[in-house]
């Protein structure tokens, strides 16, 4: 039998940046790419849940786990041998010069050290323990606890270690605001309305847990308690005139509704105290937790412990049996998740399955499109008070997250359903008809799309000093548009469908100055523009126009020598450093994934690209991200999704194989 030649692929392999004619170029052996990822198929499929989803960790930083831990000792829940355990994981995230951080080979923060700090010392960790005292040196030097951000001085509040009138106001009326009015909780993100309900009856009683004498922090703060001052502080001139003019006239504001809490009269209280209560009664009656997220829900037992209901209440039982649910244990340590993500995990895995040639109608993929089909949301949410006429038919981001669908997952689920053969031909038209609708239907009048509402871009909500993480609001973003043209091109529609119009003039208004996008749920500008560029490949869009080719070259010039891609989460607080940083697994397939997109199918960016994952990939056919690859907030919590390497680079190399066919 005669034996085939290997078939090579030119391009440079010491330089992205000069002309392929000038360089000797490397060579890409097919069959190393075919190897490449029959092994990670394998490797994924085998990771498949019996019931057909994927889900991976979705790992956050140490304040999640510290947070669950005194949650503990708040509920009189406490158990040693799993302390030990958490107490354990939180001294393995610890910095060598004593603080903590919000994501891996970040700086530390003084939040995460707070924190930390204050769950070991209520475990029973000495404060002359030497992670201690190192802790306790860096939380001075940054000014103590009046320097942490408004959610640790609520925790720390709620223990007596931090002044109530040092948090600022939320009076509990606030959730009787009409619809009209400029301020009202459906104008605030869905993860913040989950957060702030609970919140507005905690902050309302003011409750405090007092721990023994042996707890107190008395030792963080650089001078005594009593001396500090807990006024928020206004922001002097002459830094942004409008930032000023607005942060200084809220911290105000907050003044006046202090002295009216303590003093004035407050003959709707009682009225609110009852809505907030019945608002949370409803969420709480469908599984999955308070938005399926780790801070709501532990804000929700706190509240309903606090409005009188007892602990073995089905509520309570089912919000502690969520909150459970997001652990993560190993023989010596444990430590939390803030959520859960198998609908995201599941739709991405298919694509890329498929995109790498599975078979569509392989039977695990068969398994998998029935396991999503099942999970579409027919329901109403709170995104239907804006969007009235528009019927349900989303996906959530966890298991079950009935009233707050997301649209980036049901993106990607319906992508997914589209590419894969062997389901039940009119239950898979009716899933994707009724989710396109809804998809469409929450289209922002800026012709983006945020990710769980519509029109959600009220930016002077983030100057109230309770918002100081800058995330209040769920706007329009680059990633969740360059998405919704993605889903219109493979589900058939071109360029001249009008939501696709209206989605290009945002991207096109919303382009850095340097070529790329900005990613507002993935690391960073790399993710951003990876989904743009998918999005325009999909809907037919000249890939050689000015603003697509700026796109490109801003990749291939970010490109690292190794031939990967990555880029640090520093970039979310430096423009400078888009898409700098070691290289990925996950961001060089998003980088590839973008150029293929475009129409950048070879060549020596992408050769080098190709070369780095197949060099990278490891025995066991997967990758491996060293780094954090997911964004919650930008500058204030971060995610790396465990999954992201074992099925962003296996859709690359299946992309890349397709497109050299």
């Amino acid at each position: 039998m005669p034996v085939s030649k290997p078939v090579l692929v030119s391009g440079d392999a010491r330089n992205p940046f000069l002309p392929e004619s000038d360089v000797t170029p490397p060579t890409i052996v097919h069959s190393e790419v075919d190897t490449a990822i029959e092994r990670a198929q394998a490797a994924l499929l085998a990771a498949q849940a019996p019931d057909g989803h994927w889900v991976g960790e979705l790992e956050a930083d140490s304040t999640i786990t510290s947070e669950y831990l005194l949650l503990c000792h708040m509920l009189d829940r406490v158990d040693r041998d799993r302390e030990a355990k958490m107490v354990t994981y939180l001294r393995e995230r610890q910095l060598p010069d004593g603080g903590w951080s919000l994501y891996e080979g970040g700086p530390p923060n003084i939040s995460a050290t707070i924190k930390a700090y204050f769950a070991m010392k209520v475990a029973g960790v000495s404060v002359d323990d030497p992670a201690m005292e190192q802790a306790r040196a860096r939380i001075r030097d940054w000014g103590g606890p009046v320097e942490a951000n408004v959610f640790t001085k609520i925790l720390l509040a709620l223990f007596g270690e931090y002044d109530w009138r040092g948090v600022p106001s939320m009076p509990v009326e606030i959730i009787l605001l009409p619809r009209w009015s400029y301020f009202n909780l459906l104008e605030v993100s869905y993860w913040s309305r989950t957060v702030i309900v609970p919140l507005l009856i905690l902050m309302d009683s003011k409750p405090v847990k007092r721990l023994s004498d042996s707890c107190r922090l008395d030792e963080l703060w650089p001078v005594p308690r009593e001396q500090a001052s807990l006024r928020l502080k206004r922001i002097p001139r002459p830094f942004s005139p409008k930032r000023f003019i607005w942060k200084n006239l809220f911290i105000g504001v907050d003044d006046a509704l202090k002295g009216w809490e303590r003093l004035g009269p407050r003959p709707f209280r009682g009225r609110a105290l009852e809505s907030a209560r019945r608002w949370l009664e409803e969420r709480l009656a469908v599984p999955g937790g308070l938005g399926g997220i780790f801070p709501a829900m532990t804000n929700a037992v706190l509240a309903l412990r606090t409005l009188g209901y007892p602990e073995d209440h089905p509520l309570i039982t089912g919000q502690i049996k969520e909150i459970e649910n997001l652990g993560v244990e190993t023989r010596d340590a444990l430590h939390y998740q803030p959520c859960v993500s198998p609908v995201w995990d599941t739709s991405l895995a298919a694509n890329a399955l498929i995109e790498s040639g599975l078979p569509p109608d392989h039977p695990q993929l068969i398994r998998a499109g029935e396991w999503m089909m099942d999970k579409q949301i027919t329901v109403p949410g709170d995104w239907q008070v804006k969007r009235p006429h528009v019927p349900p038919g989303g996906w959530p981001f966890q298991y079950h997250n009935d009233f707050y669908p997301d649209l980036d997952d049901s993106a990607m689920v319906m992508m997914a359903l589209a590419k894969t053969q062997g389901l039940d031909p009119d239950r898979r038209a009716r899933c994707i008809e009724r989710g396109l609708n809804w998809f469409l239907g929450m289209q922002g009048g800026d012709g983006g799309w945020g990710s769980f509402d519509a029109d959600n871009d009220r930016l002077i909500f983030n100057n109230i000093p309770f918002a100081d993480h800058g995330a209040l609001l769920d706007p329009s973003t680059e990633d969740l548009t360059g998405r919704g043209l993605e889903l219109l091109g493979t589900l058939g529609h071109g360029l001249e469908h009008p939501a696709a119009q209206r989605a290009l003039g945002f991207i096109q208004k919303t382009q850095h100055q340097s070529g790329a996008w900005y990613g507002r749920w993935g690391v960073n500008y790399v993710y951003g523009t990876w989904s743009v560029l998918r999005g325009l490949g999909a809907i037919g869009e000249d890939c050689s126009k000015d603003y697509v080719q700026r796109a490109i070259a801003w990749l291939e010039e970010r490109q690292n020598s190794d031939g990967g891609w990555g880029e640090t989460l520093t970039s979310y607080e430096d423009e400078d450093l888009a898409g700098r940083g070691e290289s990925l697994p996950s961001q060089t397939a998003w980088a590839l994934l973008a150029l293929f997109a475009a129409g950048r199918a070879e060549g020596p960016a992408v050769e080098k690209g190709v070369r780095f994952l197949i060099d990278r990939q490891g025995a066991e056919g997967t990758w491996e991200d060293p780094l954090w690859n997911g964004t919650g907030f930008p500058r204030v919590f971060y995610l790396k999704y465990h999954l992201y390497a074992k099925y962003f680079p296996l859709w690359a190399l299946g992309v890349y194989r397709s497109a050299s066919a």
